[in-house]
């Protein structure tokens, strides 16, 4: 039994002498492998701030900038861990955890596809210059001003104040009308006159009513005038000029301006605008048999 208790001791302290030579070993390894870690560590926050600062200047989404400089320092420090456990002899111990990590992933990113899809196409967005918060734009049948585009959605705030909140999937898949790219917009006005207006004066009267109406059309773009048809009550024409606008409120307005002055200017000439008429003549060629009409009655 003693003999039993002793050997069993000897083997505990071999084991012991053997984990202690390669303590000491390793010590250096070990503390330069904390010194890398700790640098890398250190170095992140710096890339991180570094990164924040670079990102906001060009995007303006606070959590876009955010989660790119928090990636960036992540980077940063996995790539100081791999080199610390490359010090330690511990790579293969990485290679698998990695490995292990990439099929958990994996799952993970079958299961959240499309808020995956969400988050790219938001930071996608992010970086485009010709997509930012405060344009006028039109997409997937909604028309209003980019209030944010965040990670996970795209919001417009419609001309009845009406929020609509866009995933940014179908943001980048779809066409996307800017009308903020531009300072410059074409309204296009249709009216109808009586047939019995002269038609020359209409069209004189009427391109000297939109070019004092709205002066950056004086001298820049001629308005636009044409006659498109003979309708059902009136002589139809389609009027087109350009104006300094942005958005489609503007564009609105200016053509509630542009409808106003044209029928204050149309009553004082005396031109008629008319509105749908049908008319029933009724005269004496229609002729009735009395013989027919007895019978009718005789029937009842």
């Amino acid at each position: 039994m003693e003999t039993t208790l002793n050997e069993a001791f000897t083997s505990l302290l071999t084991k012991l002498e053997g984990w202690m030579m390669t303590i000491i070993e390793y010590l250096p390894n070990f503390g330069l492998a904390i010194l890398v870690l700790l640098f890398s560590y250190i170095t992140a926050k710096y890339v991180n701030k570094f990164t924040y600062k670079l990102v906001s200047k060009r995007v303006q989404q606070e959590s876009v900038s955010q989660m790119i400089s928090r990636v960036s320092a992540v980077v940063l420090v996995l790539i100081g861990l791999y080199i610390s456990l490359g010090i330690l002899n511990l790579s293969k111990t990485l290679t698998s955890l990695l490995a292990t990590a990439g099929v958990a992933g994996l799952a993970i990113g079958l299961a959240l596809q499309n808020t995956l899809s969400n988050t790219v196409a938001g930071i996608a967005l992010s970086f485009r210059r010709k997509v930012q918060i405060g344009n006028w734009v039109e997409t997937n049948g909604y028309s209003g001003e980019i209030m944010d585009i965040n990670l996970r959605e795209f919001v417009i705030k419609e001309a009845d104040n009406n929020i609509v909140i866009l995933p940014n999937k179908m943001i980048l898949e779809n066409p996307l009308k800017n009308y903020s790219l531009t300072t410059r917009m074409r309204v296009f006005l249709e009216c109808g006159v009586g047939y019995e207006s002269n038609l020359e004066e209409v069209e004189k009267l009427t391109k000297e009513v939109i070019a004092d109406t709205f002066e950056q059309v004086k001298g820049t773009e001629e308005v636009e005038f044409y006659f498109t048809e003979f309708g059902d009550s009136s002589i139809n024409y389609l009027c087109r000029f350009w104006i300094d606008a942005e958005s489609m409120l503007e564009k609105l307005n200016a053509k509630t301006r542009a409808i106003i002055e044209i029928k204050k200017a149309y009553d004082k000439a005396g031109i008629n605008i008319p509105f749908p008429i049908r008319t029933l003549e009724f005269n004496n060629k229609l002729s009735f048999d009395d013989s027919v009409l007895e019978n009718q009655f005789s029937n009842n």
